[in-house]
């Protein structure tokens, strides 16, 4: 049928190589806004000659094109998409048709009128579709782009053998060129649709999710988009893209983008983070106040990374790449393991720090029990076990330094008690600030006692291998099971334990006043064994065998105490000595009050300014002393009182009364010096 050149509605599509017999012929022009399936519309040089067409026709009938039974586009018809894709299909049809033994097939004379039309068709697209970025995936012009450069991709294929690369060099030249321009297309919109998404608000979505929380998401389906950052017309424009590259041989280059842009997204959550790329030098030069706020930003992100934006990305590379798992998850390990390096370095800076103190043992904790959580975390993510074992042993490593530093940390602590040799004692023997540190710093620690349990495992197998005693293996296996063998950490807590009484022992001796060391003692010991007994972690670490040894040194330093002190007020009550012929001695009984007098008010004097804080040992002391001092003067007393006259002379020698006893005993270890004088009234 022949095309009416007035008619609009049928335009034609005449290109100047395709009419070398017409001169006054001029090309096509494709309408503005036109879209691509509506075709192409005529020239001011359409032309007129009825019978020019049917020669032309004829020509065409008879040419090699028709005995291989291909539907050729006559000059004045419609040359619309499906038309082209069905051309497309013929040719490669044809091309694929040869084998070894024949030549392939001549092109045909229509390909440089199909070739003319797709490059203008690609580059339309192109020009189209990338003004509308992102909604790129909405646009309908989409399918149809994807659908040309599909099946020019498939006619390279086809044009890939040997055997075609000089016969159809030009051809395949030219579709290089269209490849090259659609892929160069797709690639910046496979960037920019990636670059659609922004880290997300930390303040809008709060605090680090918890595990179970993270395990539901992960049951979520794949078209929500927004669990990974993307919505879901995004998702299947990178999707679309994806496809389209890989079959077309361009899987290099979209990996390279996906990476790059992945890793820059990650990059700004770690900005929003607050999380730094700091080196060891700036590790090293850092005060502890400025690097305890970096781990705390640390542990936030690697949180995060791990419990929420690791996954993310996982299902993000599974639903850009669907159809190509391995792809998929080739790409995610590679980003996933980059971003765990960028994390891990900052943990391996710190436990290189060579300022190391025993202050800093619970932050290194808190990184030491996030490397072994997040460990688990990770793991769920790797289908590959491969994969899963290298990040588990990278973070593992890690994990190891940070524990390696911690036991330093302990002998830190160690080292620390052994050499503070303070020469000046504590005044009123109350508790050494060495002992409130120590007990502190270790019930504190006891609340890691699962993760210090881990640690101390995990280093003694270090210093067992390093030694290879396979003797002490052996020796461990054959121990009677009915004994509960200590474990690495209750062992190190007894050696500090042990390491801190030694000390006291020797800061004891500075006290002139032996009873005074006794108090301290007493202070220091009762102070130590009710931290223990007030934690439940350390209670049990320590046991009962060290409870009750320690309740037994602390009852020996009471009776030392108690001997030291008052048996030289005990010793004015005896009857011996007091006896001369038969009769009590009068000068004799009257020096015996006079030494309990003034024996008594220098001991309340004295020992009033000592301190005893625990109350229950100052009521201990205190009742102990009132049993064994009031009875002995009462009997005392009530034996040898009435040899003095009542009056001036009694009041003289019998200061003090029973109650007035218990009443200045009570004032003893207050922390106040104080002065007793005459019986209160």
């Amino acid at each position: 049928m022949e095309s009416d050149p007035s008619d609009k509605s049928n335009p034609i599509t005449p290109k100047k190589h395709d009419l070398k017999d017409d001169g006054d012929s001029s090309p096509a022009l494709r309408s503005p806004g036109a879209n691509p399936q509506e075709g192409w519309v005529t020239g001011h040089g359409e032309r007129n000659d009825e019978d020019e067409g049917k020669k032309d026709q004829e020509k065409i009938d008879t040419s090699e094109i028709a005995e291989e039974k291909v539907d050729v586009v006559d000059p004045e018809v419609c040359y619309s998409l499906e038309k082209a894709l069905e051309d497309i299909d013929k040719l490669a049809t044809i091309l694929s048709s040869s084998n070894d033994e024949n030549d392939p097939s001549e092109i045909p004379e229509f390909v440089d009128r199909l070739m003319d039309f797709v490059e203008a068709e690609v580059a339309g697209y192109c020009t189209d579709l990338g003004e509308g970025k992102a909604k790129w995936s909405q646009d309908p012009q989409v399918n149809s782009f994807l659908e040309i450069v599909g099946r020019v991709s498939k006619l390279a294929t086809v044009l890939a053998p040997s055997k075609c690369r000089e016969k159809f060099a030009s051809l395949i030249n030219r579709i290089g060129k269209i490849q090259q321009q659609a892929m160069s297309f797709l690639e910046d919109e496979f960037r920019v649709l990636l670059d659609e998404c922004r880290p997300i608000d930390l303040e809008k979505e709060g605090n680090v999710k918890s595990k179970q929380e993270s395990t539901e998401e992960s049951d979520q389906s794949i078209e929500e988009g927004d669990s990974f950052g993307y919505t879901n017309d995004i998702v299947s424009g990178l999707n679309k893209i994806a496809k389209e590259m890989i079959s077309c041989g361009y899987e290099s280059e979209c990996c390279q983008v996906y990476i790059v842009t992945r890793r820059n997204s990650f990059e700004e959550l770690f900005n929003k983070f607050g999380f730094e790329n700091i080196s060891i030098d700036d590790v090293q030069k850092m005060q502890w106040e400025a690097l305890e706020r970096e781990i705390v930003k640390w542990i936030q992100t690697f949180k995060e990374c791990a419990s929420v934006h690791f996954y993310r990305e996982l299902r993000l590379a599974e639903a850009v790449f669907a159809g190509y798992p391995s792809i998929a998850t080739h790409l995610f390990y590679n980003l996933t393991r980059s971003m765990l390096i960028h994390i891990l370095n900052f943990s391996e800076a710190v436990a290189m720090s060579s300022k190391r103190s025993a202050e800093k043992l619970f932050k290194f904790l808190d990184m030491f029990e996030t490397l072994r959580d997040m460990t688990c975390t990770m793991d769920r993510y790797f289908k590959d076990e491969d994969s899963a074992n290298q990040l588990r042993t990278e973070i593992n490593t890690a994990r190891s330094r940070i524990g390696e530093a911690i036991v330093s940390m302990f002998s830190d602590l160690e080292n620390s008690i052994k050499t503070d040799a303070g020469k000046n004692p504590v005044p009123g023997g109350a508790v050494h600030p060495l002992t409130s540190y120590t007990i502190n710093y270790l019930k504190y620690a006891s609340e890691y006692k699962e993760t210090l349990e881990q640690v101390f495992k995990e280093h003694l197998k270090i210093e067992r291998a390093d030694s290879n005693n396979r003797t002490e293996f052996q020796g461990e296996n054959n121990q009677d099971n009915s004994e509960k063998e200590p474990s690495p950490f209750s062992i190190q807590l007894t050696r500090v334990m042990d390491l801190l009484d030694s000390n006291l022992e020797a800061k004891s001796k500075l006290y002139k006043d032996v009873s005074l060391s006794f108090i301290f003692m007493m202070n220091n010991g009762r102070y130590i064994l009710q931290k223990v007994k007030g934690s439940v972690e350390i209670n049990e670490l320590m046991g009962n065998n060290w409870r009750r040894k320690k309740s037994s040194e602390l009852r020996q330093y009471h009776k030392n105490y108690q001997r030291e002190t008052w048996s030289k007020v005990l010793g004015c009550f005896r009857d011996e000595g007091l006896n001369v012929h038969g009769k009590v001695s009068k000068p004799e009984l009257k020096e015996r009050f006079k030494t309990f007098n003034a024996t008594f008010e220098e001991i309340h004097k004295t020992q009033s300014a000592w301190i005893v804080k625990d109350e229950q040992l100052q009521s201990e002391l205190r009742v102990s002393i009132s049993a064994v001092v009031i009875p002995a003067y009462r009997s005392f007393l009530g034996r040898h009182s009435h040899h003095f006259t009542a009056g001036r002379q009694s009041e003289k020698y019998v200061k003090y009364q029973p109650e007035d006893l218990e009443t200045y005993i009570d004032e003893l270890f207050d922390g106040t010096p104080a002065t007793t004088g005459r019986r209160k009234q």
